[in-house]
């Protein structure tokens, strides 16, 4: 099987780094890219053995560096940057254009590359026939590792907005870029180092719905038009313990709406591949996406009867790294799905009830999009509901969830500001509670987003009037669950989702009108189960605990609570590289005040080439009280253990 380099010239005149798989014999072959900034030949070379595997099947497989990472020249101005998707056109075309190509393109991937994949489906390009988005959202101010509700993500800046500061700052590979005309590695490099931006620094400084995060969001984009510019089959693979799973109905519910071929494989999936993700059942998802393709790009005919295969889980008892979740797989060939219906739960009890803000509810529901460990699953939700009002209803009949639920409500804030977190759980006979879905939003913030059809977002933020009653509705993330009998359905309203979320800018009562509380949930009758037969998945490892932090800890005296996160490991790349990172972090939250909070973390890599020994280290220091964020964010850069580079970046936000 030939494997090469080779470089794609960019309408501007930067050089694309790529790494082409050709399947053995003279083709034609229908072509499927891969476009990731997380540097194809070191940090992610393992992604290589997918790629050898697809052409192995016929396909020719192009993973592509982008733009200003890896091996390619330019600058990486932030995510999903307007000149990305010139710079994807471009390589759609050429892959299209080659001797050994049949014309046909298809983009493929996981969590940023599912992204792009999106898209560049609505981008009209004649060539490119089908995508597989996996882990990948529509919208990326409400659905992405940035805000929630209005409200900033807490947990997430110690892991992948710090950690692509780092990145960003490695050199280009020099058997790689030396290769291409004998350019000089150490001289992109330098270019690299003085002109990339802190991505991180621009995603603060836009704290509410706007352009910045129209930019890439199919769901409505920044001319105002959505989902009906998709132009091509798509096949969506979505886990319910990923962070990125609410685009997945709405997606193919339009591409229902305006006639256009889907696929949908949803399991009980943290963000990893369904072949080793916790929590099982695994499958083999490459089996299914090269059934896609060979359909779309090869006239084949598929592989599955219905178009949509949705794990439907059973109630299980919380475990940090649960290995298999019950459930049963059922077919969905429309959406909304046949025997659909809405379900309307009142409460029994009248009043009004009150819950003051604590600023560490949510330890137990700890992160939105887990990953690998320590991104681990919810624990036991009986000490954060504690801390929150409640509203139970008892399960007489057995009925599935399948969707995405609301609540709507009527609540009033003692203060200018105000956030409502959301959680629904299954309550077993015992007590215990486990995490279903949950929702989020800062009260400031109702009427914002998303967007409306014409591409506008809304009002600005604006204060509460203390004391005055606000109607709101939630969205809850989409889920699957089976109700039982004898179980109880519990739904927990508290003022904070820490460390999910950044708490409010100080302390606040909530007052919720409990005869004005409605849950909606979508109940499905009568899905079949699925006769679809999956290729098993080999399933998570038994060493991925080895070298992993994850704690939770109470200063009584400070009155804090912190938790604490440590992952990395040493491994080999292409071109005699080897890799080794490290990522670690703290946040913490004061109990008395939860205006008062801070996060603090590191992420470094170092590679080894024959040619030098490259190390870049990034570290954050983000700290609040009533009226601002204090971020401080350094990166410091060495060649061969010499210093050289040096940032640092600071700025006084408001809240």
């Amino acid at each position: 099987m030939p494997v090469s380099d080779v470089m794609i010239p960019t309408d501007d005149g930067e050089r694309l780094a790529a790494t082409l798989y050709l399947p053995d014999g003279p083709g034609p072959f229908a072509a499927l890219l891969e476009a990731l900034p997380y540097r194809k030949d070191d940090v992610t070379d393992s992604y290589g053995s997918t790629y050898v595997r697809f052409a192995a099947e016929g396909f020719a497989v192009l993973r592509l560096d982008l733009r200003g990472t890896g091996s390619s020249s330019g600058i990486a101005t932030d995510e999903y940057p307007d000149v990305e998707r010139s710079d994807l056109r471009s390589t759609i075309e050429w892959l299209a254009s080659q001797s050994w190509s049949n014309g046909r393109v298809g983009m493929f991937g996981t969590s940023y590359s599912g992204f792009n994949s999106l898209q560049m489906a609505v981008e009209g390009v004649p060539a490119l026939r089908a995508i597989v988005a996996t882990y990948a959202t529509d919208d990326r101010y409400t659905d992405d590792v940035h805000y929630c509700g209005g409200v900033l993500r807490a947990i997430d800046l110690i892991d992948y907005p710090l950690y692509m500061v780092a990145m960003n700052a490695l050199p280009p590979t020099p058997a790689v870029f030396a290769a291409d005309g004998g350019h000089d590695w150490r001289d992109e490099w330098r270019r690299r180092l003085d002109e990339t931006p802190a991505w991180l620094l621009e995603w603060l400084e836009h704290p509410s719905d706007g352009p910045t995060w129209r930019r890439g969001s199919i769901r409505l984009g920044p001319d105002g038009i959505g989902y009906e510019r998709m132009a091509c089959p798509t096949m969506i693979i979505a886990g319910w313990a990923d962070g990125y799973r609410n685009n997945t109905f709405r997606v193919v519910e339009q591409y229902e709406r305006n006639g256009l071929p889907w696929r949908l494989l949803a399991g009980p999936w943290v963000h990893k591949s369904p072949e080793r993700a916790r929590p099982g059942p695994n499958v083999d998802d490459d089996v299914e996406i090269i059934a896609f393709f060979d359909e779309h790009l090869r006239d084949g005919q598929g592989s599955a009867a219905a178009r949509g295969q949705v794990f439907v889980r059973h109630p299980v008892r919380p475990e940090p790294d649960l290995a298999m979740h019950p459930g049963v797989w059922r077919d969905v060939d429309t959406w909304p799905p046949n025997g659909a219906r809405l379900v309307e739960l009142r409460s029994s009890r009248q009043g009004i009830e009150a819950t003051t803000a604590r600023g560490d509810v949510g330890i137990a529901a700890w992160n939105s999009c887990g990953g690998g460990l320590p991104w681990g699953q919810p624990l036991d939700q009986r000490h954060d509901n504690a801390d929150s009002i409640l509203f139970d209803w008892q399960i007489d009949e057995p009925a599935e969830i399948l969707g995405n639920g609301r609540v709507a409500l009527r609540v009033r804030s003692d203060q200018v500001y105000g956030h409502v977190s959301i959680k629904l759980c299954d309550v077993f006979p015992d007590g215990t509670s486990t995490l279903i879905t949950r929702g989020m939003i800062d009260l400031t913030h109702v009427g914002c987003w998303p967007a409306d059809e014409r591409g506008e977002v809304g009002r600005s933020p604006i204060p509460l009037t203390p004391g005055d009653w606000i109607d709101i509705d939630i969205g809850l993330e989409a889920t699957t669950w089976t109700m039982q009998p004898g179980h109880t359905l519990r739904l927990a309203i508290a003022g904070t989702d820490w460390p999910n979320c950044w708490p409010p800018p100080g302390p606040v009562t909530l007052e919720v009108d409990r005869r004005e509380l409605v849950l909606r949930l979508p109940v499905v009758d009568g899905l079949p189960e699925t006769s679809h037969v999956f290729a098993p998945g080999a399933g998570p490892s038994d060493e991925e605990a080895d070298g992993v932090e994850w704690r939770i800890e109470h200063d009584v005296l400070a009155r804090e609570t912190r938790v604490a996160t440590r992952y990395g490991g040493t491994y080999e790349g292409s071109h005699g590289a080897i890799v080794t990172d490290d990522y670690r972090g703290e946040l913490g939250v004061s109990t008395v005040n939860p205006a008062l909070a801070w996060a603090r973390g590191t992420s470094s890599f170092e590679i080894q080439w024959p040619e030098a020994t490259v190390r870049s280290e990034s570290t954050l220091s983000i700290e609040s009280d009533e009226h601002r964020f204090e971020v401080e964010l350094a990166l410091v850069v060495h060649d061969d253990g010499a210093e050289v580079a040096r940032r640092t970046w600071r700025a006084t936000l408001a809240r």
